[in-house]
C-alpha cells in the first residue's frame, strides 16, 4: 500500500512539470505572435507613410462645389482655419465651405491684409484707411493723415502703421480699438528711407528696415523698437541698429515673438533676441532672386536657371538658414507660396504643381477654369480650390 502511493505522488509531479513546460511554450508563442505582429504593423504603417510620401497625383476628384459670388479681383489669405477674402468693396470671412460668418464693407483702391493668428488688419496702401479685424468680426477703424506704405498685426490686435509725405515717414502704433499708442518720425535728409516695417506677435519690438543713398551707394539699417519696460530707458526706444553696406532689404518679418528675418537682395540676415534682437546668422546670396516667400518655420528662393525659359532652382531653408531642399523645376508662374501644411504650391492661371519638402512633385495638372488660390485641407489629399465664379473642395487621385 506505502508502495502505491509514493508510486502515485511521483506521476503527479511528473504531470505537473510537464504542464509548466506546456505552459512556457505556449507562452513564448503568444510572445513570439505579438512581436511579429508588431513588427508586420510597423513595416505597413512605414510602407503606408512612404508609399503616401513619395505618391505623385495627377487628377482629383470634387467633393463639393460652392458658385462664388465675389468677383475675380477679390483676394484671398487663410485666416484662423476659414478664408479671409476681399476686395475693393470690403472683407468676407467664411469658414472653408463658403459659409459666412461676418462681412464689413468699406472703399478702397488698393486694400492689403496681413494676419497674426487671430487677428487681421486690412489697409488701403498709398490711402489712409485701415480695418482691425478678428475672428468675431471688426474692432477698430483708423483714418490716417498721411498715405499708408506699410501695416502689420500683433496677435493681441496691436497694429503698427508706416505712412509717409513729404519726404518725411512716419510709425505709429494703435490699440486693436484704433487708439494712438505710440509715434515718432524718420527723416529721409537725415537717416534714410523707410522700406518695411515688422512687429513682434506681442507687439513689445517693432523693427524698420530703412534704406539710405547719402553715401552714395545702397546702405540699409535695420532698427529695433523697444516698447517694454526696457525700451523706456532708451532714446526713442531705440534698443539696436545694425547697418549694410551694398544692401537693399525691402522686406522683413518676425517669425516668433523673438526671432526676426530680413531678405536683402543680395543676403538675408537672421535676428534673435527677448528684449534687443541682435544678428545671429547671414545667408549670402550669389545669383539674382526671382521670388522669396516664407511661413513661420521656412523660406524659400527662387532663381533663374537662364539655360530655358521658365526654367527655376528653389532653395528652401528653415528659420535657422539651415538648407532643406534644392529643387529645380520648369514652369511660367505667378505666384509661388507655403500652404499651410508646408507643401509649395506653385501657380498661374491655368497650371498649378505642389512640391513637398522633401522635394516630391506631390500634384500637377492644368486647368480649364482661371485659378486664383488654393489653401491644404486637414488630410494630405484634400484641398480647396478657388477658381473663376466657383469653389471646390477636391481629394486628389
Amino acid at each position: 500500500m506505502t508502495d502505491t502511493g509514493k508510486q502515485g505522488f511521483h506521476t503527479v509531479e511528473a504531470n505537473v512539470e510537464e504542464m509548466k513546460q506546456k505552459i512556457r511554450k505556449h507562452r513564448r508563442r503568444i510572445a513570439i505572435g505579438i512581436a511579429v505582429a508588431a513588427i508586420i504593423t510597423a513595416i505597413s504603417m512605414t510602407a503606408a507613410g512612404l508609399y503616401f510620401t513619395y505618391k505623385e497625383y495627377k487628377q482629383y476628384s470634387v467633393l463639393s462645389e460652392t458658385e462664388r459670388s465675389d468677383s475675380g479681383a477679390t483676394q484671398y489669405e487663410s485666416f484662423s482655419g476659414n478664408i479671409l477674402r476681399y476686395n475693393n468693396d470690403g472683407a468676407f470671412y467664411t469658414d472653408m465651405d463658403d459659409k459666412m460668418i461676418w462681412n464689413q464693407a468699406f472703399e478702397m483702391q488698393n486694400p492689403h491684409a496681413e494676419v497674426c493668428e487671430n487677428y487681421a488688419v486690412i489697409a488701403d496702401m498709398q490711402g489712409k484707411q485701415i480695418y482691425i479685424m478678428n475672428t468675431v468680426g471688426i474692432q477698430g477703424e483708423i483714418t490716417t493723415h498721411k498715405p499708408i506704405y506699410a501695416a502689420c498685426v500683433a496677435a493681441q490686435g496691436t497694429i503698427a502703421v508706416l505712412t509717409q509725405e513729404n519726404g518725411t515717414s512716419y510709425i505709429e502704433l494703435y490699440n486693436k480699438s484704433g487708439e494712438s499708442l505710440a509715434s515718432g518720425e524718420i527723416h529721409a535728409a537725415n537717416s534714410g528711407h523707410p522700406l518695411d516695417i515688422a512687429l513682434s506677435n506681442d507687439a513689445k519690438k517693432l523693427a524698420v528696415s530703412i534704406l539710405d543713398f547719402g553715401s552714395g551707394r545702397a546702405k540699409t539699417t535695420i532698427a529695433f523698437y523697444n516698447f517694454g519696460s526696457v525700451g523706456q530707458n532708451k532714446i526713442d526706444n531705440i534698443v539696436g541698429s545694425y547697418g549694410y553696406d551694398n544692401v537693399v532689404i525691402p522686406e522683413i518679418a518676425f517669425v516668433s515673438n523673438d526671432r526676426m528675418i530680413s531678405f536683402g537682395d543680395n543676403q538675408i540676415v537672421f535676428f534673435e533676441g527677448k528684449q534687443s534682437p541682435e544678428p545671429v546668422n547671414e545667408l549670402k546670396l550669389e545669383n539674382k532672386i526671382k521670388s522669396i516667400f516664407y511661413d513661420l518655420e521656412y523660406f524659400g528662393i527662387v532663381y533663374d536657371n537662364g539655360d530655358a525659359a521658365g526654367s527655376h532652382k528653389m532653395d528652401i531653408y528653415d528659420m535657422q538658414g539651415d538648407l532643406r531642399l534644392e529643387k529645380e523645376f520648369k514652369m511660367d508662374y505667378r505666384a509661388i507660396e507655403f500652404l499651410a501644411n508646408h507643401e509649395i504650391c506653385i501657380r498661374n492661371d491655368y497650371e498649378c504643381k505642389i512640391f513637398t519638402l522633401r522635394g516630391v512633385e506631390k500634384f500637377e495638372y492644368r486647368f480649364d477654369n482661371v485659378l486664383y488660390k488654393i489653401f491644404s485641407g486637414g488630410m494630405r489629399t484634400r484641398y480647396t480650390f478657388i477658381f473663376d465664379g466657383v469653389i471646390e473642395k477636391i481629394k486628389l487621385k
